[in-house]
């Protein structure tokens, strides 16, 4: 029966003569034929899988799409995105919007927020930080169909195995009374509600925080505060450290230095000559354990020691500016409006296949850069560090383009 069920739905793409089937029917066959065996195979009903995908047709206006039969362009240099100055992440308007949001809710969700820092240990600056640079505190428009992008995205996506993951623990949401089909809302991108959850992270963190039986992360406040701080402490959230301190690093001290994987006690880096920028110690309980030099400019903009908590806020977004967002706009939640000591420099113009280019160049070289796909990590930064100083040149960590012309 559920068979039966499950292939009315279908019954316009097997009455299409084959050359006449359109991207959309190929996606009703592919759903039919393929997506559907598996759900049920993980226990979703015919009546769910047929409710999730009543009315439902592919969005070509989605980015990142193959169709059938085609392969994945590679876009021209003048097409490619150009390469951004991390600098632009942290516009005043847009830190300190998120940061008076914050603190404009703070008071107002007080005993919430220390019920969730006391159960999870995140503080309630990290935790309205990411709400705020999220959805804009629940603000912003969320209006897509998240079956039309998920089932879009699984047919026709460059990264289809990881959205048929998400599109099928969609289902699960909509088959264990998480939610109705009616209420799954998402970003183009597939992620859920305020705290832009994709579904896998929806079913692993998503918790109550109101007490009413649900996890709501579309309409309730107090649901999405919960979840945000639940995944963060899923991740390993460290109870009483902090994510991180500016600070100024002396030019003998290499910027190549940085990265998770080369931390050593704060004491240590204090050690080095590395100072806070507002000429505190470190905290004596941070000073005794590990922390890590973050750049995320090189010697072209702020520099700080961050703590594991730092790289619990990257499983957020694996961006090292996202995470610093968070962190900086928590603390000026929490402690009111302290902008960054260092300046973020100029960045010269170039495009993303630019700094490809010298990534892979660098690898030739025999550099771990981290995969040369244009975004300057950690691994990259401090590539160019070491070969710079390789060079006899002082090293600046960060791309620009005479080294494009060098490497490339």
């Amino acid at each position: 029966m559920k068979r039966l069920a499950c292939a009315a739905l279908f019954s316009l793409a097997a009455t299409l003569p084959a050359a006449a089937q359109t991207v959309d029917a190929q996606f009703r066959q592919w759903l039919q034929n393929d997506l559907w065996p598996e759900a049920r195979g993980k226990g979703i009903s015919a009546e769910t899988f047929n409710a999730a995908f009543a009315g439902v047709s592919v969005n070509l206006k989605l980015p990142d799409l193959v169709l059938p039969g085609q392969k994945p362009e590679t876009p021209k240099t003048q097409h490619q995105a150009e390469f951004g100055a991390p600098g632009n992440y942290f516009a005043e308007n847009t830190v300190a919007g998120v940061a008076g949001g914050g603190r404009n809710r703070a008071g107002r969700l007080k005993p919430a927020l220390d019920a969730i820092e006391r159960r999870t240990g995140v503080p309630a600056g990290v935790v309205l930080a990411v709400w705020g640079r999220e959805s804009g505190f629940g603000a912003a428009k969320i209006p897509h169909n998240a079956f039309e992008v998920l089932g879009t995205k699984a047919f026709l996506a460059t990264r289809k195995e990881m959205f048929r993951k998400e599109l099928l623990a969609a289902l699960e949401m909509v088959e264990r009374g998480h939610v109705s089909v009616a209420a799954m809302k998402s970003s183009w991108a597939g992620a859920l509600g305020q705290p832009q959850f994709l579904p896998t992270s929806y079913l692993a963190h998503a918790v109550d925080g109101d007490g009413d039986g649900r996890a709501d992360i579309w309409n309730s406040q107090a649901d999405t505060l919960a979840s945000i701080a639940n995944y963060l402490a899923h991740y390993g959230w460290v109870k009483g450290r902090d994510w991180g301190f500016e600070v100024t690093v002396p030019q003998n001290v290499s910027c190549a230095l940085e990265g998770p994987d080369r931390g050593r006690k704060i004491a240590d880096w204090a050690g080095m000559g590395i100072s806070r920028v507002n000429g505190r110690p470190f905290p004596e309980h941070e000073a005794r354990q590990e922390g890590y030099l973050l750049m995320p400019a090189g010697r072209n903009g702020p520099a700080f020691i961050v703590t594991p908590n730092f790289y619990v806020l990257k499983k957020y977004n694996e961006s090292d500016l996202y995470a610093l967002f968070v962190g900086h706009a928590g603390d000026r939640i929490a402690y009111g409006d302290r902008r960054f000591a260092g300046n973020w420099g100029k960045v010269d113009k170039l495009y993303r296949s630019d700094i490809a280019a010298m990534q892979r160049g660098l690898e030739k070289l025999g550099y771990d850069v981290g995969g040369a796909d244009g975004l300057p990590g950690f691994r990259t930064r401090r590539s160019i560090g070491e070969w710079q100083a390789r060079k006899g040149m002082q090293p600046t960590c960060f791309p620009d383009a005479a080294l494009v012309r060098a490497l490339k």
